[in-house]
């Protein structure tokens, strides 16, 4: 039987450390300091946690579309998810 592996490149290993931290820091985060709902610029009520799966989710769309898009390299699209995610984890 063949099996295929994902190839783990840098950009990939990079991108599940990284989600694996923030995962951490959140749950470490919540159990030091639990959110309660507030409205910001989402027109829903949400938590911190909500937050970050809308801009988890939203980061992943805009990396598809740096795919799609452009032949660039993807470190160039790090900051930009970065800071996407902070910006929707503080004012979502």
């Amino acid at each position: 039987m063949n099996l295929e592996w994902m190839a783990w490149t840098p950009v990939t290993a990079s991108f599940f450390i990284c989600l694996g931290l923030l995962l951490t820091a959140m749950g470490i985060w919540q159990a030091i300091s639990p959110t309660t709902e507030r409205r910001g610029i989402l027109p829903i009520k949400t938590t911190r946690g909500d937050r970050l799966f809308v801009g988890i989710l939203g980061s992943g769309y805009i990396t598809i579309a740096w795919i799609g898009l452009t032949s660039w390299n993807m470190w160039f699209i790090l900051p930009v998810l970065i800071i996407f995610i902070a910006l929707v984890i503080r004012y979502g």
